[in-house]
C-alpha cells in the first residue's frame, strides 16, 4: 500500500534560537531568501516538532542538513545534533558545514567526520543572481582553485557533497563532479527551478541534463514552493517528473525541507502530492524514490526510528 511507503526525509533542518547560534535566525529583519518573509521560522524546531508535522506517513528516518549555524564553530551544530539524537532519535544521519576555501577546513572536516552519524557537508558555493550573470572561476565558486582544494579533501573523509546552487551553475557542477568522480554529490531543491516560465523550465532541464551525465551526481526532489510561498501542484507535478526522466529513478529522492517548506505547504499535503506524483510508478521505484536511494547515498545502516 502507498500509504504504508517507507519514508527517509533526505533533507530537513533542527534549531532552536536563541538557544543554538543560527545568525540569520537572529536578525532583523530576518533575510530575504526564495521564499520572502521568513520570520515564521523563528521558533524551535525540534524532533518532536517534526514527528508531529509527518503524521500520516510512515517517516523511518531523516537526514540533517546544516542549517547556517555560526561559521566560527561549524562542528558545533554536529555537536548539537549528537546531543538531540542521543534525546530524540532524530535525526539519524546528518551533513554538516565547512568552507572549502578556508585555511581550517581539514580540522573542520576531521571534526564532523568524528561523529558516526556524519555523512557529508554542504557548503553553498559563490553564485550568480541570474543566468545573464552567471560566470566561470569566480572567487569561491565551484572552479576556484583555493575552493577546490578543500573540496578535494571530502574523498579522504568518505564524505559526499550536498550542492545547493541556482541550475544556471550545473555546468561547473559536472565539472566538478568529473574531477572528483569518487565523491558523491547530491544537488538539492532541485536545481532550484524558481522561474517557471517555458524558457526558465527549458533551460533549467537542459541544466540537470548537464549535471546527470556525470554518474556520482544524484538529485533530491524538494524545495518547490514559491516566492508566493504557494506550492502548485499542477506546475510540480510535471517539474518532478521531468526531474526523474532526466536523473533516473535511481537517483532521484524526495525530501521535505522542512520546516523552511511550512511556509508554503503542510508536510502531510506534500507527501500526500509526492505520492500522487510517484503513483504510476511500479512498487520498487517508488521504495527505491521515497526511501531506498537515500539510505544508499546516505548509507542509513538502520532506517527504522521508533516513534515516527
Amino acid at each position: 500500500m502507498i500509504a504504508e511507503l517507507p519514508i527517509v526525509d533526505a533533507h530537513q533542518h533542527f534549531w532552536d534560537p536563541p538557544r543554538t547560534p543560527h545568525p540569520w535566525l537572529s536578525t532583523t529583519p530576518l533575510p530575504d531568501f526564495r521564499y520572502g518573509d521568513y520570520s515564521a521560522l523563528r521558533r524551535p524546531y525540534l524532533p518532536p516538532d517534526l514527528r508531529a508535522d509527518a503524521k500520516g506517513h510512515r517517516v523511518v528516518a531523516t537526514v540533517h542538513v546544516e542549517a547556517e549555524w555560526d561559521t566560527r564553530d561549524e562542528v558545533g551544530e554536529t555537536r548539537w545534533l549528537a546531543a538531540l539524537r542521543a534525546e530524540h532519535g532524530l535525526p539519524t544521519v546528518a551533513v554538516g558545514h565547512a568552507r572549502f576555501e578556508d585555511p581550517g577546513v581539514e580540522d573542520v572536516l576531521a571534526g564532523h567526520a568524528s561523529f558516526d552519524f556524519v555523512r557529508g557537508i554542504r557548503q553553498k558555493p559563490a553564485a550568480a543572481s541570474s543566468p545573464r550573470d552567471a560566470r566561470r572561476g569566480a572567487p569561491g565558486s565551484m572552479d576556484d582553485p583555493r575552493w577546490r582544494r578543500g573540496y578535494a579533501l571530502l574523498e579522504r573523509y568518505g564524505l559526499s557533497y550536498d550542492l545547493q546552487t541556482p541550475w544556471w551553475h550545473l555546468d561547473a557542477a559536472a565539472d566538478l563532479a568529473h574531477a572528483f568522480p569518487r565523491t558523491p554529490i547530491v544537488i538539492n531543491h532541485t536545481g532550484l527551478p524558481v522561474d517557471r516560465s517555458l524558457e526558465g523550465l527549458q533551460a533549467w532541464r537542459g541544466a540537470l541534463e548537464t549535471a546527470a551525465a556525470e554518474p556520482n551526481v544524484a538529485l533530491k526532489i524538494s524545495g518547490l514552493g514559491q516566492r508566493t510561498r504557494s506550492w502548485p501542484r499542477d506546475g510540480n507535478r510535471q517539474v518532478v517528473r521531468d526531474a526523474i526522466s532526466i536523473f533516473g529513478v535511481a537517483r532521484c529522492m524526495f525530501a521535505s525541507n522542512y520546516p523552511v517548506d511550512s511556509l508554503c505547504v503542510g508536510y502531510r499535503p506534500l507527501f500526500d502530492d509526492f505520492k500522487r506524483f510517484a503513483a504510476d510508478r511500479v512498487p520498487a521505484e517508488r521504495s527505491a524514490l521515497f526511501h531506498d536511494n537515500a539510505v544508499r547515498i546516505y548509507r542509513i545502516a538502520d532506517a527504522g526510528i521508533p516513534g515516527t
